[in-house]
């Protein structure tokens, strides 16, 4: 990958990163949230997303899937499976998968800052599955755990920004 196109790839994600943080006010002044599960739901700062309760907990089976996912690639990277990891990362977080969980039907609901990082996630994921089949060959570990590390940074945006009700 040329730099110009890594220095795009991590300016986008530094950019969504901000995005959900500055909309979202996911920091207090003067109180760093370090454990924010610990926090008292009236500190909770993240922006409320208002879905109708199908449409809810259809989203949150979703996000339980991404996790169960992010395990599978993991556990796949350790062991040298890298095609796995491609397939499976593609599959169930890249483009491809958009439709199997009902992105468009769940991003009506989404204010324009979850939107991108959900966008960002998605085009992430698929990013990774290239670099991982790459990877297959060259058994660059390293360029997979970059690449990786770039989806769970777009959940982690949108998980610290926002929050379904």
């Amino acid at each position: 990958m040329s730099n110009l196109m890594q220095y795009k790839k991590s300016l986008s994600i530094i950019a969504v990163t901000l995005l959900v943080a500055g909309t979202a006010g996911a920091q207090q002044s003067g109180h760093v949230m370090h454990n924010p599960m610990h926090q008292p739901e009236s500190s909770d700062e993240r922006q409320l997303v208002h879905y109708p309760e199908q449409m809810k907990s259809h989203t949150l089976m979703n996000m339980r899937d991404h996790l169960v996912t992010l395990q599978k690639i993991q556990l796949y990277l350790a062991n040298g499976q890298y095609d796995q990891a491609a397939e499976i990362a593609e599959q169930r977080l890249g483009m491809s998968a958009m439709e199997l969980h009902g992105a468009k039907e769940a991003s009506q609901f989404m204010p324009e800052g979850m939107q991108l990082a959900g966008t960002t996630m998605h085009h992430g994921a698929s990013r990774f599955a290239q670099v991982a089949i790459n990877a297959s060959v060259t058994d660059d570990l390293n360029a997979a755990l970059n690449a990786l590390a770039e989806v769970t940074a777009s959940c982690i945006a949108c998980h610290n920004g926002y929050r379904l009700q």
